[in-house]
């Protein structure tokens, strides 16, 4: 049996790799046709999936709670994928690090869970690189952060950060409390993910965005879908068997090799920065996760 930790430094390398597909593809194609494509390409290759389900084990509150999850996961797909395209990558992915320090100020609000003093560590390392991350030369001490509510890119990432933080803690409790097989959730998330994304491009009329995807960028779009298909399984086989925080503190690595590997690829500027920004804002992510 592959251990949960090899699986989840598996998912973070192949999300890198998808990472860096998709902002290549993204510099000459619209967030939504990339995303609608993308999900009809990952709904083929799903269906071996479908092979797979002891159908008598479905509830049908389990796929409910599926589908809502897949109508959060679309949005926070497609928000990412905004970001991504309105930001270098090396500016865009870190902040996804930032998820853990969501976490745990909901509980905190919320659930009324106190903050050890690893953790309070931990966030405050997540805000110096969240800083350091928006830093320029000869900027005051708050034009950083001024600049990061103004930036349009910078809306759709928070945006998914926050959907994110629900659909990570939905993941567990559709796999345990709902008792969906995985090869389940894999077949009926990117079934409800296609029926989704068709859904946003009839209601917006954007087909020519999908078919503008297929005719510029088919070969990226494959060979990103099956990348897609990997670091997806690949995380909830993780979250299965460990908790969920466990295997997303390992697979937030990933931001950190696609800013080096991407950055180096797209010629993207003050990638030392950035780097060291996100090295500082995994550590923090670990230590509010895992201690």
């Amino acid at each position: 049996m592959i251990e949960w930790y090899s699986l989840a430094l598996t998912s973070a390398f192949f999300s890198a790799t998808a990472a860096i597909i998709e902002k290549k593809v993204l510099f000459k194609e619209r967030a939504l046709g990339f995303s609608a494509t993308l999900a009809l390409l990952n709904l083929v290759l799903a269906i071996p999936f479908f092979f797979l389900i002891n159908f008598s084990t479905l509830t049908f509150s389990g796929l409910i709670v599926l589908f809502i999850k897949s109508i959060l996961g679309a949005l926070a797909f497609l928000c990412v994928m905004i970001g991504i395209k309105n930001l270098e990558l090396s500016k865009a992915l870190p902040l996804l690090v930032l998820t853990p320090g969501l976490v745990a100020i909901g509980a905190l609000i919320f659930l009324r869970e106190s903050l050890t003093q690893l953790e309070i560590l931990g966030m405050i390392l997540l805000l110096i690189g969240t800083y350091i991350l928006q830093l320029k030369q000869n900027q005051k001490f708050l034009d950083p952060w001024r600049a990061f509510i103004k930036s349009k890119g910078h809306r759709y990432i928070v945006g998914a950060l926050i959907l994110f933080t629900i659909t990570s803690i939905l993941d567990k409790a559709i796999l345990k409390n709902f008792n969906v097989p995985v090869n389940a959730f894999m077949g009926f998330q990117h079934f409800f993910l296609a029926i989704i994304f068709l859904s946003f491009i009839i209601f917006t009329g954007k087909s020519n965005q999908v078919k503008s995807v297929f005719r510029n960028s088919f070969k990226f779009m494959i060979i990103l879908a099956v990348v897609t298909i990997i670091y997806r399984y690949t995380q909830i086989l993780a979250v299965k068997t460990a908790p969920v925080a466990l295997v997303l503190s390992l697979k937030r690595i990933s931001v950190f090799f696609a800013i080096i590997i991407g950055g180096r690829i797209f010629k993207e500027h003050n990638l030392l920065q950035r780097a060291v920004a996100t090295a500082i804002m995994i550590a923090g992510a670990v230590l509010v996760i895992v201690f």
